[in-house]
Formats: structure tokens, sequence, C-alpha cells
């Protein structure tokens, strides 16, 4: 058993917990942060029994102002060696900006941005400690185009893939490799999160398997590759998102996402 330790969050449900398998499968002892504790506490007790690693869990929001800094003190405070910072957690909304509650977008907005730059703030100091260390941040193929009805969920993850792409060029002489990984959709839940139950099964019909993202993911970090896109649907919207005038795929998408 090796003794390194790999921080996730979002670990509860959906790609943030089949991470937490994958690596407890690759040896890794995990701090899983989560909303929930109850899918906290049935995690770590899985991974315990099955993996006979070590793991550690916070529930915590982190959409809450200075969350992250908490995050961060529990694990000082654990004295353990963290190699892997996994900045999974983040959410949708789905809707005109203009008549979405502003408190939950910007709820949103803390969660998907200000407590994955705080986190990677406060442990990149850690992480440096380490003879090689790891940041993956999770970002969507939302961050490669403007997505009306998606508006400030589309912007957060742009922002995570432009911080994420800054932050491996700052750190390329250390012992830290950044990573962004960029899903497509994915069967976790989050179209049901975001309010998109009317796009169901449209969602359905591309959806990747959070297993298999998390697999593809976690072998990019492991790869140090600066962007992974699962899929090769995926690969090609991103693709085709970069090269394609902006007007025209604004009307692309708002035709998806429409009400």
């Amino acid at each position: 058993m090796m003794d390194e330790y790999a921080l996730i969050t979002g670990a509860g449900k959906g790609i943030g917990k089949s991470m937490a398998l994958q690596l407890a499968q690759k040896g890794y002892n995990l701090l899983l942060v989560s909303r929930s504790e109850n899918d906290l506490q049935a995690l770590s007790s899985r991974l315990t029994t099955e993996y006979q690693i070590k793991v550690e869990y916070l529930a915590i929001d982190l959409s809450n102002m200075g969350a992250a800094l908490s995050v961060f003190n529990w694990a000082n405070t654990l004295a353990v060696p963290v190699s892997i910072l996994v900045n999974n957690a983040g959410h949708g909304l789905w809707g005109d900006f203009d008549i979405l509650d502003i408190t939950a977008q910007t709820a949103m907005m803390q969660v998907n941005m200000n407590a994955l730059v705080e986190l990677s703030y406060h442990f990149i100091p850690l992480l440096k400690q380490q003879n090689q260390a790891y940041i993956l941040n999770t970002a969507s193929t939302a961050a490669y185009q403007a997505v009306p009805t998606l508006a400030i969920y589309s912007a957060t993850k742009a922002f995570v893939l432009s911080f994420s792409r800054a932050l491996r060029y700052e750190l390329k002489d250390t012992p830290i490799a950044v990573s962004c990984l960029c899903p497509g959709p994915t069967d976790t839940g989050f179209a049901h999160s975001a309010g998109m139950d009317a796009l169901a099964e449209l969602a359905a019909k591309f959806n990747m398997a959070a297993d298999d993202v998390a697999r593809i993911g976690l072998n990019g970090m492991l790869n140090k590759k600066a962007e992974i896109v699962p899929g090769f649907l995926n690969k090609l919207s991103a693709a085709a998102a970069r090269h394609s005038p902006k007007a025209f795929i604004e009307r692309v998408t708002a035709g998806l996402y429409k009400r």
C-alpha cells in the first residue's frame, strides 16, 4: 500500500465517486469532500473494506464562503502526504440569466470557480513537497463556447479551462502537473440537478458513463496531458467550437438547450 493521498471534491456521486473508486484500486489513500455526509460515509466504508486503504472524509458545502480554507485546514490537520488534488465539485443551472435566481447563480460561481482557485492556492505548497504531484480540474465541453440558457455555467467552465492552462505553465518547473478534464454529457444526474429534466431524453442519447469519463480523466492526468476531452463526439464538438464562427455555434447550442 502506498502512503500517498488524493483529495477529491464532489466525491459523493458521479465522476468524483468513480475517480475515488479507481484511485483506490491504484492504491491511493483518499480524502473525500462532498456536501452529503451519507454519501461520503457509505463510500468511505466501501473503499476501506474493498481496497484496504485509508479514507477520511469531510461533508461541507463549497458554495459557502471560507469553505475551501476549511477543507485545507482539515487536510493540513491530518498531516498526510497529498500528491493529487482533484477539483471536481461543480454544478449547473439551466435557464435564461435574467430569470434564474441570482443568489443561486453566484453560489454556482463560488463552487465552480472560486473554491477551485482557493483549493489550488492553498494546496500548491503541499503538492510541491512531493516528488510528483497532480492537479486535475474538471471543466466541461461547455468551456469551448458560450451556451445560451447555460450562460453562467459555460462561463465558469471556460474560466476553469483557461485558469488550468495558465497554472500548468506557471508550475511547469515544479513537481506539479496540471490537467483539465472537459467531459461532455455524462450519466451523473447533472441534467436533473440543473433543472433540465425536459432535455433528459436528449442527454441520454449522448451520455458517457461516469466510470469511463473518470478512467480517461485519471489516465490523462497521470500522463500529464493539458486538456482531456473524453469521447470521439466530444472531441469533435470541441474542435468544431474552436474553429467555427462564434455566432453560428451560439445559434446551434441555443437550439439544443432552448426551453
